[in-house]
């Protein structure tokens, strides 16, 4: 096999490969097998053709379709291995040249397009230190947990006086643009001053009482007609105020196992503790990763980062051709974060060598299905299905790299050591020397991982056709 590299941009080529005869000989023997097995031929078993009557029968066209249709991602999987590339998306395959017989003096010759992940050396981790924010924890803090707490036991009641500030209004409202009703909503809920709905609208409402209405212009939000502006009637149906209960003993009782207001504000700044603890944790993965990237030039693949910008995109607006300006922008410097911040991990667990077990890949897989409240085994099962195993390797193994990497990194507040190993955890034990030369762990881990999804699967038909058949 002949392979040859043109660099089209920093993170994409454009890769030629020749085969030779001889290296694409097992596929057109395997694709005349295949054929034979689906054949009915006088005189021959189904299967058992030979192979040169396939090739009278059908042609030699048909058979070196069938096994380049084979061939060619292999072919390509392993001039990817060979040039030590990092694909990060499809490639884009164009067969060129086919062999018009076996012997002939024409070679399968196809091209591969694709865009590959930037190579940067990074700096040595091994006695780095990075600075972070303290964990620190103030009165205001608590106060606020406790207002959380005292909110979720409010209840609302009716007034007859104009809206103000906090206020629960139910509305009914319509948009119209140009004398035409694009939408319309009633009893809608809304508080004043959570600026979750139209700009404009705290201002139109507050002031109104009940049975009163207004008319103010403002730019919808959703819907066909998004970022237009539009002339928006508001009638306030209801006005309600929040009643909060006292904080005493009695709230406390009520509202927690504690016996007393001090009892519960105490359990309250110990897990305010906690969350700042948290806090500084996910500050300090952010410094270092930032402190990794720092003077580091990595070049973004632009085919994938148009996914991942109109992924983002989907996600905030059902239309994202019709998003906004603002849209845009922030979903484009989310994408380049997440795209740049995914390369460095990559490059980060290969320095690291990062090997990815079967257990990591189950565990991994079953943590995402109960934050979803999914089946494990289902969830693996679709995963598979899918062909997203790979991508969960990926995962783990990028969260594995970063963490053995953070193990190494001293982290520091003015000059104390700041200790995160209630995060980080111990060091794994020595996996065997055998595991860890195993250069195929990644692969391994996968392959296991399906076998489970596949287990899973079966188990999955078997009852159901049990079922069917009761």
């Amino acid at each position: 096999m002949k392979i040859s590299v043109r660099n089209l941009e920093p993170t994409k080529v454009r890769l030629t490969i020749t085969v030779d005869n001889d290296e694409l000989k097992p596929y057109l023997d395997n694709a005349r097998t295949e054929i034979a097995k689906q054949v009915n031929i006088p005189g021959f078993r189904k299967g058992h053709v030979p192979g040169k009557l396939v090739e009278q029968r059908f042609g030699f066209g048909a058979i070196a379709g069938d096994a380049v249709q084979e061939a060619v991602p292999d072919f390509y999987n392993k001039a990817v291995q060979e040039k030590d590339l990092r694909p990060m998306a499809q490639a884009k395959l164009d067969v060129k040249d086919i062999p018009d017989s076996e012997d002939s003096d024409t070679k399968l010759k196809f091209t591969a397009e694709v865009e590959v992940r930037p190579k940067f050396d990074l700096p040595e981790i091994e006695g780095m230190e990075v600075e972070v924010p303290a964990a620190e924890v103030s009165e205001d803090d608590v106060n606020a947990r406790l207002e959380r707490m005292r909110k979720s036991y409010g209840t609302l009641v009716s007034v007859d006086r104009p809206a103000k500030e906090g206020d629960f209004l139910s509305l009914d409202i319509s948009a119209e643009i140009d004398g035409e009703t694009v939408d319309s909503q009633e009893g809608v809920s809304y508080e004043i001053g959570s600026h979750n709905m139209l700009d404009g609208l705290d201002e139109a409402v507050e002031g109104l009482s009940a049975g009163e209405e207004t008319t103010f212009e403002g730019k919808l939000e959703g819907g066909d007609h998004a970022g237009e502006t539009a002339q928006i009637k508001v009638k306030v149906n209801s006005v309600k105020a929040e009643e909060l209960p006292e904080l005493n003993d009695e709230f406390a009782t009520e509202a927690s196992e504690f016996d007393t207001l001090d009892d519960l504000k105490e359990q309250l700044r110990k897990d305010s503790e906690d969350s700042a603890r948290a806090r500084q944790a996910t500050e300090a993965r952010d410094a270092f990763l930032a402190k990794l990237q720092d003077g580091l030039d990595i070049p973004l693949p632009k085919g994938v980062l148009e996914q991942v910008v109109e992924q983002n995109l989907s996600n905030v607006t059902a239309d994202p051709k019709k998003a906004t300006k603002e849209q845009k922008s922030e979903a484009e410097e989310q994408g380049q974060k997440m795209l740049r911040d995914q390369i460095l991990l990559d490059t980060l667990a290969e320095k690291l060598d990062v090997k990815v077990s079967q257990n990591d890949v189950i565990n991994f897989l079953a943590s995402v299905a109960q934050q979803y409240g999914m089946d494990p085994q289902n969830f693996i099962n679709a995963v598979a299905r899918n062909g997203e195993l790979p991508g969960a390797v990926q995962e783990v193994a990028r969260s594995k790299g970063l963490i053995s990497a953070m193990r190494s990194v001293k982290f520091t507040h003015e000059g104390e050591v700041v200790d995160l190993s209630d995060f980080l955890g111990e060091e794994e034990e020595q996996v065997n020397e055998e595991a860890a030369s195993d250069e195929e762990a990644s692969v391994q881990a996968a392959e296991a991982a399906a076998a489970v999804a596949a287990k899973a699967a079966q188990a999955a038909e078997d009852a159901e056709d049990a079922k069917d058949t009761e």
